[in-house]
């Protein structure tokens, strides 16, 4: 399945892609949230699915899609698990996983406006493929993680360099900002990505392609990725996880390049569609 949410920011209703057109199953109830996956809501949603099939009525073209997750308890990202991207950011290649935050705040429609922070100049890019939590995760072993998995999102991980490198402390000030974490178009269910160690993610900036990686590349896998955070911390229902970007960040130019207002930002993976964010600067209201 792909799970969609649609409508106006913050009053979004629940959907489903169907070969390439958006359905509204709102009568379903409730949200694509923690409580939604915790009670076997995936099984419940295609079983609803399958007694209305030819009755669901289709969402118009053009009609404003939100985050097929609700907001979460959290997004843990994971940093550095490209060896070329950190290379291309002259990072040391991390033993062990590299762990960040981002704000819940920060979750954005995929083809919202990416809004500048007020005096930001360093604003940056990050195709990443993301993981879907569908049940609760403490301490579970890497041989069982994936039964802990809901499906995976097409994911920007939105940067803003100097407050992530330059300002002290952690990364997490230079991640969270609103709007940096556009999620979507859809959920795609495990059965929707056959092989997720061979999904090629793209990213290009006013029409030029400056990342062309694959998850092939990952330094640590999905399974491990799962294990692992679940040693430090409870995953539930709905979390959302990053796994990485690979090579071709705007910090990685040289110069570097960073976005600005009217830069256009479109990505995509295999399985998990595309998106599109147009730039703006930062307004006060």
């Amino acid at each position: 399945m792909k799970l969609i949410r649609y409508g106006e920011p913050n009053r979004e209703k629940i959907g489903v892609q169907i070969e390439g057109k958006n359905y509204d199953v709102s009568a379903f109830g409730g949200d694509f949230n923690e409580q939604f996956f915790e009670e076997n809501g995936l099984t419940r949603l295609a079983e609803f699915i399958k007694a209305n099939e030819g009755s669901l009525i289709e969402i118009p073209e053009g009609t404003r899609l939100g985050s097929p997750v609700a907001r979460p308890s959290k997004i843990v990202c994971i940093g550095l698990n490209y060896r070329d991207h950190a290379e291309e950011t002259n990072a040391k290649i991390p033993a062990e996983p590299i762990l960040f935050m981002k704000s819940t705040t920060s979750l954005a429609g995929p083809n919202d406006a990416i809004i500048i922070p007020r005096g930001s100049t360093k604003t940056d890019w990050e195709v990443e493929f993301g993981i879907v939590i569908a049940k609760k995760a403490s301490y579970v072993e890497e041989a069982t993680a994936m039964e802990h998995v809901a499906g995976y999102v097409l994911h920007n991980d939105v940067s803003e360099r100097e407050y992530q490198l330059e300002r002290g402390g952690t990364w997490d000030k230079g991640k969270g900002c609103d709007t940096f974490a556009p999620i979507g178009p859809f959920l795609a269910t495990k059965e929707e990505i056959p092989d997720i160690n061979n999904v090629r993610l793209w990213l290009s900036v006013n029409g030029k392609t400056v990342q062309d990686g694959n998850t092939k590349n990952l330094i640590f896998k999905v399974p491990f990725i799962v294990s692992y955070i679940s040693q430090f911390m409870t995953l539930l229902p709905g979390d959302i996880i990053s796994t990485g970007t690979p090579a071709g960040v705007g910090l990685g130019f040289n110069p570097p390049v960073y976005l600005k207002p009217g830069d256009v930002v479109e990505l995509g993976a295999d399985g998990l569609g595309t998106s599109k964010q147009v730039v703006k600067a930062y307004e006060a209201y």
